[in-house]
C-alpha cells in the first residue's frame, strides 16, 4: 500500500471544540458543538433501541448513533447558526441549506479519496433515510430541551420560551420513543449526584 497524503479532517473535526452554542442567549453553563453532538449521538442510540424494543422497529442504532455525532460537522466551517437567524425565512432557510452541502462537500473533500465513500452516509444529511433522519432530528430536539431545562434551573429563566417551543415541537411529533426517553431518563437530569448514585439518603 502506497504512503497517503496528510489529511485534515480530524483536525477540522477536533474544533468543533471551540464553537459556541446558543451564541445569542445568556448562558449560566456554556456548551460547544462538540459536547452537543455526543450528547445527541447519545440519546439518538437511544432513541433507536428504544423504538426497536419497545415500538417494534427495525433501525440500526449504531447506523443512527454515527450519523448523529457529525449531524453538526458542518458548523466547523459555518459556525452555529442560531435558530430564530437559521429559519427567519424562507429565503434564509433555503440559504443556509445551500451553505450546509457545500460545507459537507468541502469536509469530505479533506478525507483521502478512497475514505469519502465511508463517511459520505453520515455527513450529508441528504442521504439519511427516514428512519434516521427522525431519530437524529428527535435526539437534537431533545438535548436542547435538556440544555434549556437546565438553564432554568440554574436560574436563567432566559431559556423559558425556548424550552416551551421546544417542547411543543415534541409533543407535535408524537414519537413514542421521544415519551419513553422523557418519562423514564430524561427526569435524571435534574438530579444530584447522590441520588444518580441511589443514595438518597
Amino acid at each position: 500500500m502506497s504512503r497517503p497524503r496528510a489529511s485534515h479532517f480530524f483536525a477540522y473535526i477536533g474544533r468543533l471544540r471551540w464553537i459556541r452554542r446558543w451564541g445569542l442567549m445568556r448562558n449560566a453553563i456554556e456548551e460547544n458543538v462538540a459536547t452537543h453532538s455526543w450528547e445527541v449521538a447519545t440519546i439518538a442510540h437511544s432513541l433507536a433501541v428504544i423504538r426497536n424494543r419497545e415500538c417494534g422497529g427495525n433501525v440500526n442504532p449504531e447506523t443512527v448513533a454515527t450519523a448523529a455525532l457529525y449531524h453538526d460537522a458542518t458548523e466547523v466551517i459555518t459556525g452555529d447558526m442560531p435558530t430564530p437567524v437559521k429559519y427567519h425565512s424562507a429565503v434564509m432557510r433555503e440559504a443556509f441549506r445551500d451553505i450546509e452541502h457545500k460545507a459537507s462537500d468541502e469536509l469530505l473533500a479533506l478525507l483521502p479519496e478512497h475514505l469519502r465513500g465511508d463517511f459520505a452516509p453520515y455527513i450529508q444529511e441528504s442521504r439519511w433515510d427516514r428512519d434516521v433522519t427522525e431519530l437524529v432530528k428527535a435526539a437534537d430536539r431533545l438535548s436542547a430541551l435538556l440544555k434549556c431545562e437546565a438553564e432554568m434551573q440554574a436560574g436563567n429563566r432566559e431559556f423559558e420560551p425556548a424550552a416551551q417551543q421546544i417542547r411543543q415541537r415534541l409533543e407535535e411529533e408524537n414519537l413514542p420513543e421521544v415519551d419513553y426517553f422523557l418519562e423514564v431518563f430524561a427526569p435524571g437530569y435534574s438530579q444530584p449526584l447522590d441520588h444518580l448514585l441511589g443514595d438518597e439518603q
